[in-house]
């Protein structure tokens, strides 16, 4: 069974910086692509970023002030956040896919609030 551990969520004042962390509970190289979603209070689950062999992808809303990362030997993705703003506020998933069998894999999610 596949495990993604989310860490690194908090209370931050806008403008601010927060690094999440997902550790993986097997190698990254078992996964096609690993990202990050969010969701904030009555609104759907969105795509902040996500990472693949053939590059990064981000929402439109992000782009420019997150940056993801993967660090295969600790089996770890990151996101970098930068200049947060209050819109940020979200519980933070990590997301991994594994086409080979077809699985959806995600994490228990990482509370971030950005305060005006």
């Amino acid at each position: 069974q596949v495990q993604l551990v989310e860490s690194g969520g908090g209370l931050v004042q806008a403008g601010g910086s927060l690094r999440l962390s997902c550790a993986a509970s097997r190698n990254l190289f078992s996964f096609n692509i690993m990202g990050w979603y969010r969701q904030a209070p009555g609104k759907q689950r969105d795509l902040v970023a996500v990472i693949a062999d053939g590059g990064t992808k981000y929402a439109g809303s992000v782009e420019g002030r997150f940056t993801i990362s993967r660090d295969n030997a600790k089996n770890t993705v990151y996101l970098q956040m930068n200049g947060l703003k209050p819109e940020d506020t979200a519980v933070y998933y990590c997301y991994a896919n594994q086409f080979s069998v077809a699985a959806d894999y995600w994490g228990q999610g990482t509370q971030v609030t950005v305060s005006s």
